[in-house]
């Protein structure tokens, strides 16, 4: 558990978090609330996206501070939890190899 002492392995955790909710939310719960009749799941699924959706935005702001980033990038970081994967695609492209803060 030491990635979560960091900013950095904070957003991360929570990236992967955030972006295995959605794919959840897209790919079991709405499915079984469409096709199955059983809207429980994205009452369970969809509240705890949302938390880690709003986890992850404080978690990029943290790290946007931080880490100096421009707003650019910090924008792109956040945009990329409105995208099915698109955390697991700025976590490999952005935030893995992130040196230490300046």
């Amino acid at each position: 558990m030491n990635f979560l002492v960091t900013t950095m392995g904070r957003l991360r955790a929570i990236g992967f978090l955030e972006g295995l909710s959605f794919i959840i939310l897209l790919g079991v719960a709405m499915p079984l609330k469409y096709l199955a009749g059983q809207p429980e799941a994205v009452r369970v699924v969809g509240m705890a996206h949302g938390l880690l959706f709003l986890l992850y935005l404080a978690a990029a702001v943290q790290a946007a501070f931080e880490y100096k980033w421009t707003w650019r990038r910090t924008l792109l970081i956040a945009a990329a939890s409105l995208v099915p994967f698109g955390p697991f695609y700025v976590d490999a492209k952005y935030l893995r190899n992130q040196s230490a803060p300046r």
